[in-house]
């Protein structure tokens, strides 16, 4: 019997999720893992809300809500939305929770100790109108590489190129649509990743039965250009883990917070230790499935996520847990294998939360029941290619291949059993 950790890509807080969503990360993570249960294997599938960044205060700032109190309520709505498509989550937890907040500060602390944090001296956008820094998604305009107008001052979502706000075109606040941007002077913390460019590398490529998606999206990241970037792992935010080294505070860095895409890979195993604390399991049960050291020698980790999720997973996060083990003390679990996929698209066109465009998962579970929509979206997964989502294609799946060909096989199966064994389901044998 193996031991298998199953993690999928955590779901932004700012709105139910979409079909894109759905099948990107959760469901095929899901499927995977039930399989894996019905191997025999022991399976631990963690997965949680992302609640932190930009995405989460501007959704409460619409809502009307604190974002602490907005956080919350949609975590229920998601956690809920999840058990309705039969997601089978061992836990589903929170980025938002002390144990996260408590990891973050202590991997940010041995990074420090490794000599992997640098302080730098940013130049960053200030708005007047809003009377504050503008770091992320504060920051919409136009990405300086494919020329999309809805790029994030973080990730440009159409060709998945990272950003920085100061990257942008026609820049124009997210809050309040203001243009007459400034670029002031603010100091961050950096994760000296171009240190650990070699190992990385030499990591990455040790990977060899990983989906072409995956090990060619990490080895742009890694060659394009000058290659692997220092990454700023800090935000002028109010929302977010507070910066500390460790337990101590971090000088200079009061009234930060740790940029979301920092914090929010380690949940993957805060929301272990939440789950040891939510059966009442001592450390030692979210340890053994996470330090190599205390029991996760023999884990196989397996993630799941769409392809712009890629570059944080396959360099970001590694560099994080090598950096915390740079003295050989901590030696976190590093992921086995990364399952990619390819967007699911609707009508032709891109789901988007922000847009309200797409079909959502609570919309979904109103039309069809959760089975239709599970399977449908795994027979059309976007493995090899972008697929596409059509009403048209969903009807004529729906009624050719499960009313049709499955309803048809049921019924001839259930006729044939009443006809020789009565009203009465017979007794199955043993198996094997």
């Amino acid at each position: 019997m193996a031991r298998i950790l199953v993690t999928s890509a955590l779901p932004y807080i700012n709105g139910i999720k979409h079909l894109g969503n759905l099948v990107g990360s959760m469901l095929p993570a899901c499927a995977y893992a039930r399989y894996m249960r019905a191997r025999g294997h022991e399976v631990l599938y963690i997965c949680a809300t992302d609640e932190h960044g930009t995405p989460a205060e501007i959704a409460a700032a619409n809502a009307g809500e604190p974002v602490a109190d907005y956080c919350a309520r949609m975590h229920g709505v998601q956690k809920a939305l999840g058990e309705g498509f039969r997601l089978s989550f061992d836990h589903f937890g929170r980025s938002s929770s002390l144990r996260n907040r408590q990891l973050t500060q202590h991997m940010a602390g041995r990074l420090a100790d490794a000599g992997l944090i640098e302080e730098v001296s940013t130049r960053q956008v200030y708005s007047p109108a809003d009377g504050r820094f503008l770091p992320d998604r504060y920051v919409e305009g136009t990405c300086p590489n494919c020329g999309y107008d809805r790029a994030r001052g973080d990730q440009c979502e159409n060709c998945t190129k990272q950003l920085d706000p100061t990257d942008l075109l026609n820049p124009r606040s997210a809050i309040s649509g203001a243009t007459d941007l400034e670029v002031r002077e603010t100091r961050h913390l950096f994760l000296r990743q171009s240190q650990m460019r070699a190992q990385l590398r030499a990591w990455n490529e040790s990977k060899t039965d990983w989906p072409i998606l995956t090990a060619s999206i990490a080895k742009k990241w890694l060659n394009d250009g000058e290659g692997l970037q220092d990454r700023g792992i800090t935000r002028d935010l109010t929302w977010g883990v507070p910066v500390m080294r460790g337990t101590q505070p971090w000088p200079g860095m009061e009234g930060k917070v740790f940029y979301v895409w920092f914090d929010a890979p380690i949940e993957y195993i805060a929301a272990t230790a939440e789950w040891a604390d939510a059966h009442g399991q001592p450390d030692a049960a979210w340890r053994r499935w996470w330090r190599e050291d205390q029991g996760a020698h023999d884990v196989r980790h397996v993630e799941f996520m769409g392809k712009d999720n890629v570059p944080f997973h396959t360099l970001s996060f590694p560099a994080t847990l090598m950096g915390a083990n740079f003295d050989g003390a901590e030696p976190w679990k590093l992921v086995d294998y990364i399952k990619s996929t390819h967007w699911l698209t609707y009508e032709g066109g891109k789901f988007s939360t922000s847009q309200g465009r797409g079909v959502f998962m609570d919309q979904a579970l109103e039309i069809m029941p959760s089975d239709c929509w599970r399977w449908w979206l795994l027979a059309n997964a976007p493995e090899g290619s972008d697929s596409d989502f059509t009403w048209s294609a969903f009807q004529a799946g729906v009624n050719k291949d499960l009313s049709d060909v499955l309803g048809n096989f049921v019924s001839r199966v259930t006729k044939f059993a009443r006809s020789k064994f009565g009203e009465t389901v017979p007794e199955g044998g043993a198996y094997g």
